[in-house]
């Protein structure tokens, strides 16, 4: 049962081309960003060393780049991890320098520069290989989802849901990604987690939409394609906005009180919701009735065997 039931249908494809057009221009907005201003990317991507240490009192950030910077480390990114006295310092990947040999190294020279007893908790190296290896795998693994995605909807529907689908995650993902590149935030493997996690939120949210206007097609038979779509969206509005505002809840704890580890990863989800859940409406289903979606295509058509008539007139 639903929470609450609208009354009225919304007449959501009364505005089907104003949406069309306000998705075109922020899919070529973000992708003239990515042009422009590329991705700045994490350690896991673009290689180098990170270095984690402990202060015994609340670290001064500003103080600390001074630091990096007066001792030959002008590159050095450095962050708060946790709390004020946990600090990560991001470092470029220097050729012939070993990491333990470049902690130890920064580590004497944050204790000299700020006279506070500074503890080693921990140092990765990431080589610019495997950084090399792991753009290419990400960009593969959602390569391969959307077509996954492509196939088991063009199966399970029909291929004009199948093409609005994948248009509208394509949609999401590049909205997505733009915005980190727009602000410049840090794009990491959590981030392109949260990524994946987004096609598989907005592919659920699509799934169920698609499922619904394939069965009021079969049961409004006097209906406009465009009428259906209209009521089955409205049937589903209230799941739609249940499942978004709790799936935000969620996030909203963990982009506030979860840390700069997973700061990225709440960035992107939280982001990804509000679009995912706006092409789930407004994209996919566009996109199908664009190329004319009708009963046609989701009744299958009855065919009558040979002399089935016949048959029944036999006694």
């Amino acid at each position: 049962m639903e929470i609450f039931r609208m009354k009225n249908t919304v007449q959501f494809m009364r505005h089907q081309k104003a949406a069309l057009v306000f998705s075109i221009f922020m899919m070529l907005t973000a992708a003239v960003t990515l042009y422009i201003d590329k991705l700045n990317f994490g350690l896991d991507f673009t290689g180098g060393t990170l270095i984690e240490v402990g202060l015994e009192k609340s670290a001064d950030l500003q103080q600390i780049r001074q630091v990096m910077n007066d001792n030959g480390y002008p590159d050095a990114v450095v962050q708060f991890y946790g709390t004020s006295r946990d600090v990560v310092i991001r470092l470029a990947e220097r050729k012939g320098v070993k990491a333990s040999m470049l902690g130890n190294k920064v580590l004497a020279v944050l204790k000299k520069g700020t006279g506070q007893t500074i503890t080693m908790r921990r140092i990765e190296f990431v080589g610019a290989s495997v950084g090399d290896d792991l753009k290419e795998q990400g960009g593969l693994a959602m390569l391969t989802a959307l077509i996954c995605i492509l196939m088991y909807v063009a199966f399970r529907f029909e291929w004009r849901f199948a093409v609005g689908s994948v248009i509208a995650l394509f949609h999401d993902v590049i909205l997505t990604v733009g915005l980190f590149s727009l602000l410049g935030l840090e794009f990491d493997l959590t981030v392109l987690a949260a990524i994946l996690a987004v096609i598989g939120y907005s592919l659920n949210d699509t799934i169920v939409v698609s499922d619904r206007i394939r069965e009021n097609f079969r049961k409004l038979r006097n209906k406009t394609p465009a009428e259906v779509i209209d009521i089955s969206l409205t049937q589903t509005l209230s799941r739609t906005i249940i499942t978004s505002l709790t799936t935000i809840l969620v996030l909203l704890a963990l982009f506030f009180r979860g840390g700069e580890l997973i700061h990225g990863f709440a960035t992107a989800l939280l982001f990804g919701v509000f679009v995912g859940t706006y092409s789930s409406v407004y994209v996919a289903s566009s996109i199908a009735l664009a190329f004319g979606i009708s009963k046609e295509h989701l009744i299958p058509e009855v065919i009558e065997k040979e002399g089935a008539d016949q048959d029944q007139m036999m006694p």
